[in-house]
């Protein structure tokens, strides 16, 4: 069973420029794994984007543990909030960064959905899968939505 995520958005409201041509917006989404890989792949984000008036999606999909309300998460959204904060505020012109906070019961259903069909999306992950051979949660995501038709570059760390 699927429960519907509750979203929150925050940072910069206002549409990016369309630089493609044909009326298309262009956007990066970045998928929050852990602080140290998902800064990473914000700067790979960023330098891609530099110049070109690209907007970068930070997505964060948090779950919430079954006995509490979906709404009512066990880590204040704040302390998200506070966290996110400190990556977005590296960046000169981060008002060119959305976050999207999603509550849900299953991360990577929710980020599937979450992203549009033809997204280019940015994961950070492990240089190599540890133990030997197995592939961390960031690979298999960006494995995941490779299959759904996305397109996915992963950063290591």
């Amino acid at each position: 069973m699927y429960y519907e995520p509750v979203r929150l958005k925050h940072g910069s409201q206002q549409a990016p420029p369309d630089v493609s041509g044909n009326g298309r917006k262009l956007d990066l989404q970045v998928i929050f794994t852990d602080l140290p890989k998902t800064a990473a792949a914000l700067a790979k984000a960023r330098s891609m984007a530099r110049g070109l008036g690209i907007r970068i999606t930070l997505l964060v999909a948090r779950v919430v543990p079954y006995p509490l309300p979906l709404a009512e998460p066990d880590v204040p959204v704040e302390f998200t909030e506070h966290l996110l904060e400190s990556l977005a505020c590296e960046r000169d012109d981060a008002e060119d960064m959305d976050v999207e906070i999603y509550l849900c019961r299953d991360r990577n259903e929710t980020i599937r959905r979450a992203l549009p069909p033809d997204s280019l999306v940015i994961v950070g992950a492990p240089k190599r899968p540890w133990p030997s051979g197995w592939f961390t949660w960031e690979r298999s995501l960006a494995r995941m939505l490779r299959r759904d038709g996305r397109r996915v570059l992963v950063v290591t760390i």
